[in-house]
Order: structure tokens, then C-alpha cells, then sequence
């Protein structure tokens, strides 16, 4: 027993000098990426903390979600903060899986770049949607009477700078739009979805779309009303009819025309008419 555990803590240590050796290659490529991304955050920080001193308390506004969900009371706000620091954890973890377990289907260094690219994107749109429009934030915090509901007037711009990290990131107001635990959330998910070997999550609509409808066909220079892409079962069905109709001198409906892939900068339509005028002149 005492042997087999020291082989495979030998095991075990090889694959992480070996995994540290290959993801430190990668970083050296993709740190400037990889630092980017953190000091976005940052900036995301002060853009939540500048829409604070914006935001003015007032009645919470008339949801659905409000009235089908009862509050969890002031009391029991720690659990929205436990559920997605569980969240956060378990993704980060998972993300250094690659240095302990033999079957690994990414590089940890990518990984965080892709998802570093998600969060950059999303919290943009977040900066502008929230500087943009500014509604009383539904948190007990943020309510009228709070003492943190507003923040008062900074003496100067280094306050405004200083992000009073957990505290302001935790009572933050006026950033709701949208959520920046959704968007953590959702990337770390979604990612997941993607490049995990145990799916716990379905992107219903997206799962539902892709599964229904065939990929997307190759755009071409002329026009098409075809609205969804056909099989290249129908497609190949589509052409020896519309042959068929050429040889025994049948016009072909226009509309009907769907665009092909293009093969030696010639487009498949051209060169299956071309293809069917030169038998017609031949044929005595």
C-alpha cells in the first residue's frame, strides 16, 4: 500500500513539473492578455463605484421575479454571496484541473484568456448600459434610509479611485444593469458548458436552436430567400432536379435559387449551367 501510494505521488509530481513547464511557455506568450484582463477589472471597479455616487434611493420598482420569489430577508443576505462565491471557487479550481488529473481537454493559460475576453466584453456593455440608465437599487442597502443607499460627495479624484475593496464591491449601488454576479455567472457556466467532460448545465434555447436547425451555409455574391440553411441531403436533391429541368428545357423558378459553396473562385451555380448548356448544344 505504502508503494503504491509513493508511485503514484511520483505520477503525480511529474504531471505537474510537466504542466507547469508547458502553461509557463504559454504565459510567457499571452501574459500581456492575461493582465489586460485583471486590470479591467479594476477599471470595472471604479465605473461601479462612480455610478454609486450616482445612484438616488427610491421605491423598488414592480417585478415579476419580486412577487413569484419572496425576499430572503436582511437577515439571510449572506446566502446570494455564498452561492456565488461556491460558484466562483468551484470554477477556478476546475480551471487548474490540468495540472493533476491525465485527461485534460485545455491549458489552463487559455482558458482564463478566453474567459478574461467574455468578462471584458460583458462588463463593457455593463458600463455603458448602468451609466446610461440608472434605476434605485432593489438591495437593502440601497433603499431608502440606508446610510450606504448613497455615497457622499468625494473630496477629491483618488478617493473616487479607491475601490474600498470587499466593501464597496459587496454594497455597491446602481450597477444592476446588468448584474455583475450574472455575468460572472454565465461566463463561468457557459464556459463550462463548453470545454467541461461533465455537463451540469444546458443552454436550453441555444441547445434547442443547434439541435433543430443545420449549421449555417457559406454566403456567396448573389441573393438568396432562403431564410434557413437547407441539408446537404436537399441540397444535392435540389440540383439533380434543377438539372433535370434545364435538360428537358423547364425554366427554373429564380426564387428557388439557393447560394452554393464557392470552389476555385467559381460559383457551383455557374459552372452546373454551364456544365448542362454545353451537353444541350451537343445533343443532335
Amino acid at each position: 500500500m505504502t508503494l503504491y501510494i509513493g508511485r503514484e505521488a511520483s505520477k503525480l509530481w511529474k504531471r505537474i513539473c510537466a504542466e507547469t513547464s508547458a502553461e509557463s511557455n504559454l504565459f510567457i506568450d499571452n501574459w500581456k492578455y492575461i493582465i489586460a484582463g485583471f486590470v479591467f477589472q479594476y477599471i470595472h471597479g471604479v465605473a461601479a463605484r462612480g455610478v454609486h455616487y450616482l445612484h438616488r434611493p427610491g421605491p423598488t420598482l414592480q417585478d415579476l421575479g419580486f412577487f413569484l420569489l419572496p425576499e430572503l430577508g436582511q437577515d439571510k443576505a449572506y446566502i446570494s454571496e455564498a452561492v456565488f462565491m461556491f460558484v466562483f471557487l468551484s470554477f477556478f479550481l476546475w480551471t487548474f484541473h490540468p495540472f493533476v488529473v491525465k485527461v485534460k481537454k485545455f491549458y489552463t493559460v487559455q482558458i482564463w484568456c478566453r474567459v478574461l475576453a467574455y468578462l471584458v466584453v460583458s462588463q463593457t456593455l455593463q458600463i455603458f448600459t448602468f451609466y446610461s440608465t440608472q434605476l434605485p437599487g432593489p438591495n437593502y442597502h440601497c433603499r431608502p434610509g440606508s446610510k450606504l443607499a448613497r455615497l457622499p460627495e468625494p473630496d477629491g479624484v483618488l478617493e473616487v479611485l479607491v475601490i474600498n475593496f470587499p466593501q464597496g464591491v459587496i454594497y455597491g449601488c446602481g450597477d444592476l444593469i446588468f448584474s455583475s454576479h450574472m455575468i460572472f455567472t454565465l461566463v463561468f457556466v457557459l464556459t463550462y458548458q463548453k470545454y467541461g467532460t461533465r455537463r451540469y448545465t444546458v443552454n436550453l434555447v441555444v441547445f434547442f436552436v443547434d439541435k433543430k436547425l443545420p449549421e449555417l451555409s457559406g454566403r456567396t455574391n448573389g441573393s438568396s430567400l432562403i431564410l434557413l440553411p437547407l441539408s446537404t441531403k436537399d441540397k444535392d436533391k435540389w440540383t439533380k432536379e434543377e438539372n433535370h429541368k434545364l435538360l428537358n428545357g423547364n425554366s427554373v423558378n429564380p426564387a428557388d435559387r439557393r447560394p452554393r459553396s464557392q470552389s476555385n473562385g467559381k460559383n457551383l451555380e455557374d459552372v452546373n449551367i454551364n456544365q448542362v448548356d454545353t451537353s444541350m448544344n451537343s445533343t443532335p
